[in-house]
């Protein structure tokens, strides 16, 4: 039998949110299923039935997450900051390269975990914790610093393997949690608008071959990234410049989603994935795949389903019983949105190539993990919620 006070707990699950997470990891197991069928000839279903164990075990970390009061976060905050750190050195002294990036760290001789993505995770909860202390603190650019430099030393360590995506997706949860912990949206805007602007500029001179005489020393202008990385922003800019590369990857991407039409080619009935025209078609570019084989129905329902995921996260946002708990789904909904948009754009062709997920769709188990535990968090805090009542 259960207890009345055990039922009013368990009534403070978000029913809505757990459908979402469901549909989009059956989505998942469905597109995967499609996507993956030609990567490996000697077993087509493999990447879906490692993707099961992943989900599956995801599950349980779910579970145990949204089980435990998130409030004990606060009291060992420190110290999964300083895992945090620890995690990301791990990967520079025992990581395993692949694709010009240091960024995994082998578990077996077939398996490996990446730590940047449990890294976003553990960023949320401590950096709530932080923000949790400074109510009332965040009226001007002074103000700013200190929590910039909380951020700072994970985001960097991940830039440096190198990691830009992730690296931006660090910037996306600072941005939105910043803003939900009460941050002044003037002065906070203008700052993040400086920095953009900045940013996009110094690409400009560092691609600038024509520059007039007085500003000709700015042409040229050295930047910390590696070529590649430059080479995606030339490729988003002008595809047609790098047909074999970069430009490549848009291309096709772009063609294969355009190709769906409404209904979309048919399950298995795609040519630009089947054929194996469109790179990373398992991974980064997932979506495209849904766009080719179920077209604009296909990915209006799928991102339909991101958005009913994202609404109930902010209801239960609404209905915690602390600033904390803002906080921490505040910064999980910051990075969900941000990898949605990110990876839809730039499949189709209005981002720059940047090797970011898409959350519960993209092949991968340290990203299916990482956003199992993101929505546990969440959970957590909706059990939590103000609707339970003694």
């Amino acid at each position: 039998m259960i207890k009345e006070r055990d039922w009013n707990f368990i009534r403070g699950l978000d029913l809505g949110m757990v459908l979402a997470v469901v549909l989009l990891l059956g989505a998942s197991l469905l597109i995967l299923s499609t996507a993956s069928i030609n990567v490996m000839a000697s077993d087509p279903y493999h990447y879906v039935k490692t993707q099961v164990v992943w989900i599956a075990t995801g599950i349980v970390l779910t579970v145990i997450v949204a089980f435990t009061d998130y409030e004990n976060y606060k009291k060992i905050g420190i110290w999964i900051y300083a895992f945090n750190i620890f995690l990301l050195l791990l990967v520079f002294a025992f990581g395993s390269e692949a694709k010009g990036a240091q960024r995994w760290i082998p578990i077996t001789s077939t398996q490996s975990i990446q730590p940047s993505e449990f890294a976003k995770v553990l960023l949320i909860v401590t950096f709530a914790s932080f923000l949790n202390e400074r109510e009332g603190k965040l009226n001007n650019v002074k103000d700013f610093i200190l929590p910039l430099l909380f951020v700072l030393p994970p985001t960097l360590l991940i830039f440096l393997q190198p990691d830009l995506g992730t690296a931006m997706v660090f910037g996306a949860i600072f941005i939105g949690m910043m803003f939900v912990a009460g941050a002044n949206p003037i002065k906070f805007g203008a700052v993040i608008v400086g920095c953009i602007g900045a940013a996009v500029g110094a690409v400009a001179l560092h691609l600038a071959t024509n520059l007039p005489g007085p500003l000709k020393f700015l042409e040229g202008l050295p930047l910390p990234l590696k070529d590649y990385q430059i080479n995606r922003f030339i490729a988003f800019l002008d595809p047609a410049k790098d047909t074999s590369g970069d430009g490549y990857h848009v291309i096709q991407s772009v063609w294969a989603i355009g190709s769906g039409g409404i209904w979309g080619k048919g399950y298995q009935q795609g040519t630009q994935a089947q054929y194996n025209f469109l790179p990373e078609h398992h991974t980064d570019f997932i979506f495209s795949v849904v766009g080719e084989e179920f077209g604009f129905i296909g990915t209006s329902i799928l991102l339909f389903i991101f958005c009913i995921l994202l609404l109930r996260m902010v209801t239960v946002a609404t209905k915690s019983r602390d600033r904390y708990g803002v906080l921490i789904v505040s910064g999980v909904v910051s990075m969900i949105v941000f990898h949605v948009f990110i990876n839809v754009g730039m499949a189709s062709g209005i981002m720059p190539v940047t090797g970011i997920p898409l959350p519960f769709i993209t092949s991968g188990g340290s990203s299916m993990w990482a956003n199992m535990l993101a929505v546990g968090l969440v959970l957590s805090v909706s059990l939590r919620g103000e609707r339970r009542m003694f």
